[in-house]
């Protein structure tokens, strides 16, 4: 078991947009840094990431690396692995290493995402992120005018349904298990062209690698080209919970949709010296306002560096009450 003896200034837990983001601003401050990232990104199956301005249609990991390398290059440094967990001590935080470990930092920002909990339905695993799909905005444009189903499991699936429908002529509503669209709902949907189908999907039914329907549990095939589900987003909040901090339910028409840890304007926690940035604290968060939420909370966390070495400096320099 190995302890990394200096301590930094920071440790960023996470290696995404936000963690990057943060580290980013953090060593071009001169600050020492040190972003620990298992390299599990929660869109590692997507082929492209969207409505990043200059960067709309970069591959993922294509966009890691190049903040990878922009971090490096200031001298900021990196370990591949997972923190299992902090605590705080005397002067700042020690942090457990998976694989055994120990790193200290005098102040934490945690930017370990959430994890995509997908319906109960075999087959929507394996196609998340190509033509299984939750969001408009990040892969819309990719589906437009194809024939598009809207898994109901909840609240989210009128919002879903007409959102898409500004992308394709060609939507309809799968009740699943959600019970029908009140009058209303079903007076907008009729007008919009939206079809429901009734009955549980079973499966999804893929061709040549491609998504070609859903089966329902009577058999009958709704023949389909993508399907956009409601998984509900749970933070990856285990590194913060460690450390007292809980997450709290997102709700959304009477219904539980994720989870989230909460945190002021500028990412800081109701622990001090533990920032935030990203889809742990904002579920709706996209790949560029997650780098953005980063940038905001390391500029935080270096003001309060900032503001602790100042004390620190008149500290030393005081001369004592009894000694005048």
């Amino acid at each position: 078991m190995s302890t990394w003896s200096e301590k930094y200034d920071v440790v960023v837990v996470g290696g995404g947009a936000a963690g990057l983001s943060g580290a980013l601003a953090l060593v071009r401050s001169r600050r020492r840094v040190l972003v620990v990232d298992s390299g599990l990104p929660r869109n590692a199956p997507a082929g492209h990431v969207h409505n990043f301005l200059t960067r709309d249609g970069t591959p993922p990991a294509e966009l890691y690396a190049a903040g990878r390398a922009e971090v490096a290059g200031y001298g900021g440094e990196f370990l591949d692995g997972a923190v299992t967990g902090a605590a705080k001590d005397d002067d700042g935080f020690t942090l457990s290493l998976a694989g055994g470990g120990t790193v200290r930092a005098r102040r934490l920002l945690v930017t370990t995402g959430l994890v995509d909990e997908l319906p109960d339905v075999p087959g929507l695993a394996e196609r998340w992120g190509r033509d299984v799909l939750h969001c408009p905005y990040c892969h819309g444009w990719e589906v437009r005018d194809q024939a598009i189903g809207i898994l109901a499991t909840g609240p989210t699936a009128m919002h879903q349904a007409l959102l898409f429908r500004q992308l394709s002529a060609d939507v309809t509503i799968l009740l699943h298990t959600a019970p029908a669209p009140a009058s209303d709902e079903a007076e907008q949907l009729a007008a919009l062209g939206i079809a429901c189908v009734e009955g549980e999907v079973a499966g999804v039914e893929v061709s040549e690698d491609r998504l070609t329907g859903v089966r329902l549990a009577c058999g009958a095939v709704v023949p389909l080209q993508a399907l956009v589900v409601a998984p509900r987003f749970t933070a990856r909040a285990e590194v913060l919970t460690s450390l007292g901090l809980e997450t709290v339910d997102l709700q959304m028409g009477g219904h539980v949709i994720g989870s989230y840890v909460p945190a002021d304007a500028m990412g800081a926690t109701a622990v001090p010296g533990v920032w935030v940035a990203g889809n742990v604290t904002d579920l709706k968060a996209q790949v560029i306002s997650s780098a953005a939420a980063g940038l905001t909370a390391g500029a935080a966390l270096n003001a309060d560096l900032v503001a602790e070495d100042a004390r620190a400096a008149v500290a030393s320099v005081r001369v004592p009450a009894g000694a005048r």
